[in-house]
């Protein structure tokens, strides 16, 4: 089969992209997301006890990263859209590292408060801006393949890092006398640093730019990205503007979507340590450090599997609803399911089950504010969309750990995250079935097939 000039050159622009950045920008996003949860490690490992941390408080000091988060999201993306993803994304990283040293030294709970949300505040903006700069770089139709290579990143984070995370806690005492938790922290941070500086000269904010591309490529990358620009403020004077992703109820029911896959997901991630943790109490069993840090990890390489075959999926035949709704409506089931197996195994296979759907359904939810949004408006959306999913950072942590005080268990806490769950699936099937402003199509079936 013979392929147009045109083709080649899409194919090797897209390919150089994925090659170039997406793992570049991956390892950052590795590295964030490691820094954010390496207190579910340190928790059931010497600094609850240290800290003398009640469930409720360690939920309260995980949650309150978010509120730091939430508070300076969307100016953080509007600074990164005004100065350039490469000096914002290398700020925000050297930002953060700096105060995830800080927790080597943590000597109180209202130490930790403070820590965690002054982390909130320096890592304000670089999700949403890792998934902007992506956007800026790849057509819709070449999105969620994009997309889905960068999410990689979040399930892979805990299979190599709660290893990683037990490796270092083992050095209790070795390094100038620190605990193995405090050690654990000071060991995950230095990295965020040092990618920041190798972040300022290694990205390249727009294609125009990048030496690594041929004029043809930056030509066409250009020219795409140009046509779908006009083609979305043609079909809706005013989408350019900040208003527009605070007024457009598209963006609100998408931010509720996010809401339940987030909940969800740092349910999970802050909990389940813990959760394997009580397997001991709950069937007799006995684990070490390191094989605790192994089970934490099992869910998430499958999670990593399902998540790259089915956003290639959503890529092939495009985006669909059920791409999003499907993966809710199983995790919706599964989370409260998990609570009512009878031995390790069976219970870490349902919880599997649960991350699977959770990691399926992100990076292609992340293709479809990009479709009806642009510019300044885009920043905004993405940002705004992160904001309020990042809200079910903080209450899922925080709400959690004060239902298991309250009632002993964590059942109560796992059916709300069911429940939230399951309204992530009904709004996604919603959105899809409410016509277009100006007509058109669905949101969830827009983008042509990318080959």
């Amino acid at each position: 089969m013979s392929h147009a000039p045109s083709d080649d050159v899409a194919a090797s622009a897209i390919r150089k992209v994925a090659i170039r950045l997406v793992p570049f920008v991956a390892l950052m996003f590795f590295i964030n997301y490691l820094d954010r949860t390496a207190i579910s490690f340190a928790a059931p490992n010497g600094m609850n006890s240290d800290l003398a941390l009640s469930a409720a408080q360690f939920g309260f000091a995980s949650g309150i990263f978010f509120l730091g988060y939430i508070l300076l999201e969307v100016p953080s993306n509007m600074a990164l859209h005004r100065f350039g993803a490469r000096k914002w994304l290398a700020r925000i990283m050297v930002s953060w590292g700096v105060v995830a040293l800080l927790f080597t030294w943590v000597d109180s709970a209202v130490e930790l408060y403070a820590l965690r949300f002054a982390l909130g505040v320096a890592e304000a903006g670089f999700f949403p801006g890792a998934i902007l700069f992506l956007s800026l770089w790849v057509p819709a139709r070449y999105r969620s393949r994009i997309l889905a290579l960068f999410y990689l990143a979040q399930p892979l984070t805990t299979v190599l890092g709660a290893p990683l995370a037990a490796s270092l806690i083992q050095h209790d005492g070795m390094f100038f006398g620190l605990a193995g938790w405090r050690f654990m922290f000071f060991g995950v941070a230095i990295p965020a640093i040092v990618m920041g500086i190798v972040a300022w000269f290694y990205l390249v904010d727009r294609p125009a730019d990048a030496k690594w591309l041929t004029e043809a490529e930056k030509r066409w990358l250009t020219d795409e990205l140009e046509r779908e620009s006009r083609e979305k403020s043609g079909n809706d004077h005013g989408r350019h503007g900040l208003k527009v992703a605070f007024t457009n109820g598209r963006v609100w029911t998408l931010a509720l979507i996010y809401f339940g896959f987030i909940y969800g997901l740092y349910a999970l991630a802050f909990f389940l340590p813990s959760i394997i943790g009580g397997f001991e109490a709950q069937f007799g069993t006995h684990f070490d450090l390191m094989q605790k840090g192994l089970i934490t990890a099992i869910p998430y390489l499958p999670a990593a599997i399902v998540l790259y075959f089915w956003s290639r999926d959503a890529t092939r035949r495009g985006v669909r609803t059920w791409h999003v709704a499907l993966p809710a409506f199983t995790g919706a089931v599964s989370v409260p399911l998990a609570l009512y197996m009878n031995s390790p195994a069976a219970t870490v296979a349902v919880i599997t089950i649960t991350a699977c759907s959770i990691f399926a359904a992100l990076p292609n939810f992340w293709t479809l504010p990009t479709r009806f949004l642009d510019g300044a408006a885009a920043a905004a959306g993405v940002a705004l969309i992160n904001t309020i999913g990042n809200m079910a950072g903080f209450s899922s942590s925080y709400v959690t750990g004060a239902l298991h005080d309250l009632t002993g268990s964590y059942t109560v806490p796992m059916f709300v995250v069911g429940g939230l769950m399951l309204m992530s699936g009904v709004f996604m099937v919603a959105i899809s079935r409410a016509p277009r402003p100006g007509g058109g199509t669905h949101l969830s079936h827009a983008g042509a097939h990318a080959h």
